[in-house]
């Protein structure tokens, strides 16, 4: 609607303009053709060519006009006859101005008066001004008619602003309720949001300290446990070691002795499980330097009297793995006290470390007599059973090197467990 009343405002502007530019070209018409006479007359009268200076101008400004009229009201058919019937006036007046302006010059006084006598041109120019008043009245009419038209579309179009103008407000003041409601309700959803983290956050707090305390309890529980193992199983390694002393036969004491070996392997990873802070992996760089030492005091206690030469490198591996290696590592170095050296003392050398492809390996060494190619089971042969069946638990593999040099016993296994 806005714009059918700007477009209607316009129209009729340019109604009020063409009005306007019509009024104007017949006053100055009529204004051009009142001084063109008054110059005739004042020459006729006085003969003096000064007052015919007006006329040229007064007569192209007249024509000039007359073009405008006829441009302006073009599209108006009921105007055409009056503009034809002006135009032949206009022409004839000029046509008479200029006949008796001729004949002053030619000193021929009294025709010139004669023509002004008669009326005609005073004829033309009343009928010219009749037209020309018509048209002026015309266009006035229309103008005034335009100015109320323009008036009634102002009052129209500043009432459809005002309209539009309350509506963009009531539009404004909705979107600003509908604001103002999801703020709050934006803001409350924040707070319980606020209240229900801070719950959570006091019970998932609580529920961390309770864990706390159940996971220290546990670690001391295990720990206690692994401690009473460790004491337990070192009370029966100890007790078999006493067995093993006051046994006669010498075989039975050699598998005593054995037996007591591995017992203290298992005693010596739950002593370690138990000072450290980690009951899932243990630290070969400490356990086995601690295992060997105590194989190292009871075979010395058995009058072996060779001696240990370790070089562990820091390995971690998982507690039953663990156990399995040190039963491995107990076995080959019993076995290398009791046969690698028998008629004296020599150098045991344990190795542990990282090799290619994430292995790690294990070696037992020593330079006494070596290792038959087939050799003869001395003892029971569970030690030789344990170690294969224990290698493979560890995914691992047994190898023995012999030579008139010594012994050299390894196992490969994965050094990630």
């Amino acid at each position: 609607m806005t714009f059918r009343l700007a477009q209607r405002t316009h129209e009729e502007l340019a109604a009020g303009i063409l009005a306007r530019d019509v009024a104007t070209a017949a006053v100055e018409l009529r204004s051009g053709l009142v001084t063109a006479e008054s110059s005739q007359r004042g020459f006729l009268a006085n003969g003096n060519e000064i007052y015919l200076a007006p006329l040229s101008t007064a007569k192209t400004r007249s024509l000039r006009q007359l073009d405008t009229l006829k441009d302006l009201l073009a599209p108006d058919a009921s105007a055409q006859k009056v503009l034809e019937r002006l135009d032949t006036l206009v022409h004839e007046k000029f046509a008479e101005l200029d006949q008796t302006i001729a004949l002053k010059r030619e000193g021929r006084n009294e025709a010139a008066m004669v023509i002004l006598r008669s009326n005609r041109g005073k004829a033309l120019m009343d009928e010219a001004n009749v037209f020309l008043s018509s048209i002026v009245r015309r266009a006035n009419d229309a103008l005034a008619v335009n100015f109320a038209e323009q008036n009634r579309g102002l009052y129209q179009l500043s009432g459809t602003i005002l309209f539009a103008a309350v509506c963009i407000l009531l539009v404004v003041a909705a979107t600003l309720w509908v604001i103002r409601g999801f703020v709050f309700s934006l803001r409350r959803a924040q707070d319980e949001l606020t209240a229900a983290n801070a719950g959570l956050e006091k019970r998932i707090e609580q529920r961390t300290l309770e864990l706390t305390a159940a996971r220290d309890r546990a670690e001391v529980l295990l720990a206690e446990v692994n401690h009473r193992v460790a004491n337990s199983l070192t009370l029966i390694a100890s007790m078999v070691g006493m067995q093993a002393r006051t046994s006669k036969s010498a075989e039975t004491r050699a598998a005593l002795s054995e037996t007591q070996n591995r017992i203290s392997a298992v005693a010596v990873v739950h002593k370690k499980l138990y000072t450290s802070g980690d009951v899932e992996t243990v630290a070969l760089g400490e356990f086995l330097p601690s295992l060997l030492e105590q194989i190292e005091t009871s075979m010395r206690e058995s009058g072996h009297e060779s001696f240990l030469k370790p070089d562990i490198s820091a390995i971690s591996l998982s507690t039953d793995k663990t156990v399995s290696l040190g039963i491995i590592a107990a076995e080959w170095v019993t076995n290398a006290f009791k046969y690698a050296y028998p008629n004296g003392k020599g150098e045991i050398r344990v190795t542990l470390t990282h090799v290619k492809g994430g292995m790690a390996e294990l070696r037992v060494e020593d330079d006494g007599v070596g290792r038959a190619a087939d050799p003869i089971v001395k003892g029971t042969g569970l030690g030789t059973k344990l170690v294969s069946a224990l290698a493979s638990s560890l995914g691992g593999r047994v190898e023995y090197a012999t030579g008139q040099q010594g012994t050299s016993a390894r196992l490969s296994l994965p050094a990630a467990q």
